[in-house]
C-alpha cells in the first residue's frame, strides 16, 4: 500500500482517461520505470478533475522484490512535483485500496473574504458573501447518520443499487477568512461532497431553510438540493482502514 499526496489542479482526477492527464497515468508511468510493466494498481477513490488529495491510498500487486523504502524513494524521483509518495508498506494479498477502506474524510475550503487571494487560486473556493459558520454547522448535522443520499448525487451509470451512505461526522469551522467543511463517511457517491457543500451555501443565501436538509434527503431527487460546488476547494484528507 502506497500513500500519496497530489495537487489536483493540473490533473483530470485519479483514473486513467483517454486524451486527459490523470494522477494514475503519471503514477503508473513512474512505477513502470522502476519495476517494469508487471503490476496491478487500484486507487482508493475516484477524484474529479481539479480535486486534491492530502492522503490518497494505492494498492499495488507485484512480484518485484524491491523493498518498500527503495520504491518510495524511486517513485519520488520519477513523479512530477505535483505528486509525492508519503509512505509505502507491505500488506496482505487480499488488500484492496478501495474495498478494504472503512471510511474517508474530505475537507472543502472556502476563502470567505471580499478580495480573492492570489495564492489560493485553484485551492479554495472564493466566496465573497457573508457566511455564518455556526448556522451552517448546525444545519449540516442533518447529514450525519445513515441516509439515502440520492438527492446529493449526480446521476451517473456508475452509481446504481444502494445509494445509502453512513456519514460519521460533518463540521463547519472558521479560521480567519478560511471556512472549512469537513465530512467523514463510510463511502461517498459521485459529487456527493460538492453537492452537500453547494446545499449549505444555498442555506447561507437564504434560498434553502436552515432546517431544510432532512426534507431534501427524504425527496431522493437531485433537483431539490443545491448546486455542485466547484472542485477547487475539495481535498481527500484521510483514508482509514
Amino acid at each position: 500500500m502506497l500513500t500519496i499526496s497530489y495537487d489536483g489542479k493540473c490533473f483530470h482526477g485519479w483514473q486513467i482517461q483517454q486524451n486527459a492527464l490523470t494522477v494514475q497515468e503519471v503514477f503508473q508511468a513512474a512505477l513502470a520505470k522502476i519495476i517494469g510493466d508487471s503490476f496491478d494498481v487500484k486507487g482508493c477513490s475516484r477524484t474529479d478533475s481539479g480535486v486534491h488529495a492530502n492522503m490518497y491510498c494505492v494498492s499495488v500487486k507485484t512480484a518485484h522484490p524491491i523493498p518498500c523504502e527503495r520504491l518510495k524513494a524511486a517513485l519520488n524521483r520519477w513523479l512530477p512535483l505535483s505528486v509525492a509518495v508519503l509512505g509505502c508498506r507491505e500488506v496482505g494479498a487480499d488488500f484492496h485500496a478501495r474495498y478494504s477502506c472503512k471510511s474517508k474524510e474530505y475537507v472543502y475550503k472556502i476563502w470567505n473574504a471580499q478580495v480573492r487571494s492570489p495564492f489560493l487560486d485553484g485551492y479554495a473556493l472564493h466566496y465573497r458573501y457573508p457566511l455564518d459558520e455556526r448556522l451552517l454547522n448546525e444545519a449540516a448535522q442533518a447529514y450525519v447518520g445513515l441516509h439515502d443520499f440520492t438527492s446529493f448525487c449526480t446521476p451517473d451509470k456508475r452509481e446504481q443499487g444502494d445509494l445509502r451512505r453512513n456519514v460519521l461526522h460533518f463540521s463547519v469551522t472558521r479560521d480567519g477568512d478560511m471556512v472549512t467543511m469537513r465530512v467523514e463517511a463510510d463511502g461517498f457517491l459521485y459529487n456527493m461532497v460538492r453537492i452537500m457543500v453547494g446545499t449549505l451555501l444555498r442555506i447561507a443565501q437564504g434560498k434553502i431553510a436552515p432546517d431544510g436538509i432532512p426534507a431534501i434527503i427524504e425527496r431522493r431527487d437531485r433537483q431539490f438540493a443545491g448546486p455542485t460546488a466547484p472542485p477547487c476547494g475539495l481535498y481527500l484528507n484521510k483514508v482509514k482502514y
